[in-house]
């Protein structure tokens, strides 16, 4: 029989061991402990073979693999409740002011209703799963003890729970836990719980519980469990072993001349980041998403001595650029060249490690595009087909997708553009758009036969399925591109077009088609080829030696289809042995507090207002790197920053830090002192060193998120070993009690040499200080795969200094009104405009009506916003009268924006007439 040992009546992590047990029908002994136990922290779960679980969804997770297999839905939620739901309830209940949290817990419930309005449960349309329970029981408490409100405005969460909550083995669980518990004392025990559980973490890693280690169990690549076990003597040998080796046992430090090229019988390991593209301005999004995550791991790549190149460069041809270009008047090089430096600019303050940041308007890029291209059609793989173009005659040209908008014919969204529908993500195709319109100049444009090239990915598809097989099983690539590359080949590979009627772009070098360019998406993965060629005229030794070169892809979500199928397909298909994907991180995506990223609007903070926050990008890289979106959405939140940044940066790692060297500064004169290891020390010496090869094999995994939290679990260790030492209170004793001071500081040194290495991926800034502080040298930062003795008795260190600064409410508050933007659009008053001169007005850029441009971006804004409230009410099937009401206030609005345009507002009431009519 199962035990689960608990300590509080409503503690939510034995509320989810124990609805699982009832669920899946495991019998279980729950044994109450109001006082001392033997372990170190609760819940804890017994198994009949005396297994120890100590993580609630470790035991839950167990519980459920009794009966059924996991799935690796089950692990993805798994993941994102316990790093998304979790701490954002535990940060709930010990607010004292919950507005952030209540924030933060609002947009997860949000996540969860949209999810939900598309299936009764979270793992399976029909069917209760091991999620479904586990959240539940995060929840089911909260608001039990009245300290959420009822979820009344989203109505699916709320159908959800009601299902749950009529779940009998559900109900007997709480009951066998909280009884009938009244509200207020149910919240004092939840809070209560949650400062005892926060206690054990101050100096604990999140699943280590004192000097013990957990030894992973079988699991899948996205959720651990695990299985407490003290460390072992033979460990224990072994890591002090590795100890006394020292830095004997590294190996020697490399150094290039010239440009980085791969070599035989190394690690030759080649990053990419999604080439951004050229005509916007990145924000915290798109930073995370693709050229951070890439430097973290290239960084990496360096300190672990493989021979690493890292490149990227700004994406420049396609219909965007030559749209914003006509907008503004200007060539679209001009715009290329303003914004390639733009780009550049803030990925240097952001200190991103690129060996070379190219671009894609090059010759290279043409040459390179072109003979992929050749040898694509000399094997038969481009067909000729007749497409139904949408044409301009006030333009006088075909219109490429992006320069159509119109009514999405799936979910009828009234601002679609021609290749995809912004609001349901489906790919459409621009004829198919309802009441289409020419992006320049708003003109009806109609159906005009084009002839266009075709990949013919169909004859390719054998070939691209055995080298993803191969890739995803032997490489590691996120379970997001897995899924998204897997459902392409799923459904069938289908010829896809690869030519557009265009001026800017790649000219296509076949007769009959030199009037048109390539299509962005054939020619803009080729980039990376390109932009290498640019760096060495040697680039063939890293894209065309597979057989001796790792190939790590970095992207959002978006951009796996291009990259899992159609530029592994081009390249395949070309027969010219090139280096084809073979690792893919792709990241889910990040927003804005509750609100999306908006450059128009201000809202959000983008890649060009980060340096003027007043915080290091140190700061801003590891925030980003902490709540990397890995398996679902995550929001950038003004006060979780700076919870994080005060609790782990400064609390944590930057206090176990100065505390070892400002004591060794101020009572050993700066000299590491003499280490005699007692068997504590030994066994602190293990335990670090499990921690150390966690860290590598999750960063091996490119599990960035989950690496930087074991560098965090060693401070912790660091903290606890000093606390319970005392060596403030052992310098003042007799001799030998002053010489065990000086081994814990002297051991503790290293342990800071240690991190100081760990943290140079994430914070480059913060390492080289820390490294002048420890006056350590470039052979103490190779990261081996031990933990070992780096700085011995009498090296000297430089003076030490507090890495990181407190980060203060009035700040954040600051910093949180000035990027909250235009949530809603505000008139202006008419006094204020009475008051323009006419000197100023005359200065201002205006329509032809004497609008200007920001006053009809306000009304554009207004008219999107209300056509969603009108389209949810639909979606809800509210009642007719309520939905005729904000009709009439959205057909308002667009005759306003007739009326700003300049155009005829009866055209608008009529185009709605007609619609109603249909």
């Amino acid at each position: 029989m199962l035990k689960l040992h608990t300590d509080l009546a409503c503690n939510i992590g034995s509320l989810k061991i124990l609805a699982t047990a009832e669920f899946y029908s495991s019998k279980v002994e729950v044994i109450q402990s109001s006082g001392c136990t033997s372990f170190n922290r609760l819940p804890v779960l017994v198994t009949p073979d005396d297994s120890l679980y100590f993580s609630s969804n470790a035991s839950c997770r167990y519980i459920h693999s009794l009966s059924k297999d996991v799935s690796f839905q089950t692990d993805s939620w798994l993941e994102w409740e316990s790093t998304i739901l979790e701490p954002t309830i535990s940060i709930l209940l010990k607010a004292t002011k919950g507005d952030a949290a209540s924030l933060a817990l609002k947009n997860i419930l949000s996540y969860l209703n949209a999810v939900l309005s598309q299936q009764n449960y979270l793992c399976n349309k029909e069917s209760l799963g091991l999620p479904d329970i586990i959240i539940w029981a995060d929840l089911y408490p909260l608001f039990k003890a009245s300290m959420l409100q009822e979820a009344s405005d989203l109505p699916f969460l709320q159908k959800w729970l009601t299902s749950l909550n009529n779940q009998s083995p559900l109900n007997k669980a709480f009951l066998t836990l909280a009884g009938n518990t009244e509200p207020e004392k149910l919240k004092k025990n939840l809070v209560c719980n949650s400062i005892l559980l926060e206690q054990s973490k101050f100096f604990m890693p999140v699943h280590v519980p004192n000097f013990s280690i957990l030894a992973k169990q079988s699991s899948s690549d996205n959720q651990e469990s695990y299985k407490e076990v003290d460390v072992t003597e033979d460990e224990i040998a072994i890591a002090y072993k590795h100890w006394l080796q020292g830095k004997d046992s590294f190996p020697s430090l490399k150094t290039n001349k010239g440009p980085v090229l791969p070599k035989k019988g190394e690690r030759n390991i080649l990053v990419t980041s999604a080439l951004p593209y050229v005509n916007n301005i990145p924000h915290l999004g798109n930073i995370i998403g693709s050229v951070l995550s890439a430097d973290v791991f290239a960084r990496y790549c360096r300190v672990r001595g493989y021979n690493t190149l890292y490149i990227c460069g700004t994406d420049e041809y396609g219909t965007a650029t030559e749209t914003k270009a006509i907008a503004l008047k200007v060539t679209p090089q001009e715009i290329c060249d303003k914004y390639h430096k733009l780009h550049s600019e803030i990925y240097e303050w952001f200190n991103i490690s690129f060996d070379y940041f190219g671009r894609t308007s090059t010759t290279k890029q043409t040459e390179i595009a072109q003979n992929i291209f050749t040898k694509l059609y000399a094997q038969g793989l481009v067909l000729v087909d007749t497409v139904e173009q949408l044409y301009c005659a006030s333009c006088e040209r075909f219109l490429a997708d992006r320069f159509v908008e119109g009514i999405c014919p799936l979910c009828q969204y009234e601002d679609a553009r021609g290749d995809q529908c912004d609001k349901c993500g489906k790919l459409i195709n621009a004829a198919e758009l309802k009441q289409p319109q020419c992006k320049l100049c708003r003109a009806t444009p109609h159906l005009k036969s084009s002839k266009h090239l075709f990949l013919d990915l169909p004859k390719l598809e054998g070939s691209v399925k055995k080298h993803l097989d191969k890739a995803t099983s032997t490489g590691y690539w996120s379970n997001t591109a897995k899924v998204i590359a897997n459902s392409w080949l799923k459904e069938g590979l289908k010829p896809r077009c690869i030519t557009r009627d265009l001026k800017w772009g790649i000219p296509v070098p076949l007769e009959g088609f030199t009037d048109k360019v390539f299509y962005v998406w054939f020619d803009a993965p080729i980039g990376y080829l390109s932009i290498t060629a640019n760096y060495t005229d040697k680039w063939e030794q890293w894209w065309k030696q597979p057989d001796i070169v790792q190939l790590y892809q970095f992207m959002a979500k978006d951009n796996v289809p291009f990259h899992s199928i159609i530029f592994p397909a081009c390249l395949i298909g070309s027969k010219d042995n090139y280096t084809v994907v073979n690792h893919l991180a792709a990241t889910e995506y990040l927003n804005y507090e509750d609100v999306k990223f908006s450059k128009s609007r201000n809202i959000g903070v983008f890649g060009d207002n980060a340096k003027d926050t007043g915080l290091p990008s140190d700061i801003w890289r590891f925030y980003l790197l902490y709540l990397r979106p890995e398996a679902q959405d995550t929001y950038f939140n003004w006060n979780d920053l700076m919870l994080k940044i005060n609790s782990e940066l400064l609390s944590n790692l930057g206090n176990f830090i100065n505390r070892a060297l400002a004591f060794i500064s101020n009572n050993f004169g700066g000299s590491i002192p003499e280490i005699l290891l007692e068997e504590g020390d030994k066994k602190l010496i293990a335990q670090v060193d499990r921690e150390l090869k966690n860290y590598i094999q999750c960063m091996e995994k490119t599990r960035l998120r989950d690496a930087i939290k074991y560098l965090l679990n060693i401070s912790r260790f660091g903290n606890q070993y000093i606390q319970s030492n005392k060596p403030w209170e052992l310098i003042k004793a007799s001799a030998s009690e002053k010489s065990r001071a000086g081994t814990v500081l002297g051991l503790s040194a290293n342990i800071c040499c240690l991190l100081c290495t760990l943290m140079e991926p994430y914070m480059p800034d913060t390492c080289n200080s820390l490294k002048a502080q420890l006056n350590s040298q470039p052979i103490h930062h190779i990261l081996a795969d031990n933990f070992v003795c780096l700085l011995p008795c009498g090296h000297k260190i430089g003076k030490p200094v507090p890495l990181f600064k407190k980060i203060e409410q009035e700040l954040i508050n600051e910093l949180k009104t000035k990027y909250a933007g235009r949530q809603t659009p505000e008139k202006e008053p008419s006094s204020v405009k009475a008051k323009k001169s006419e000197e100023t007005k005359n200065t201002e850029i205006c329509l032809p009506n004497g609008i200007s441009p920001e006053e009809v971006a306000n009304i554009e804004y207004l008219v999107t916003e209300q056509g969603s409230k009108v389209r949810t009410l639909k979606g809800n099937k509210a009642s007719k009268a309520e939905i005729d009401k904000e009709v009439a206030v959205l057909l308002e609005l667009k005759k306003r924006l007739s009326i700003a345009k300049g155009e005829n507002p009866d055209q608008v009431q009529g185009k709605s007439k007609n619609k109603k009519k249909r």
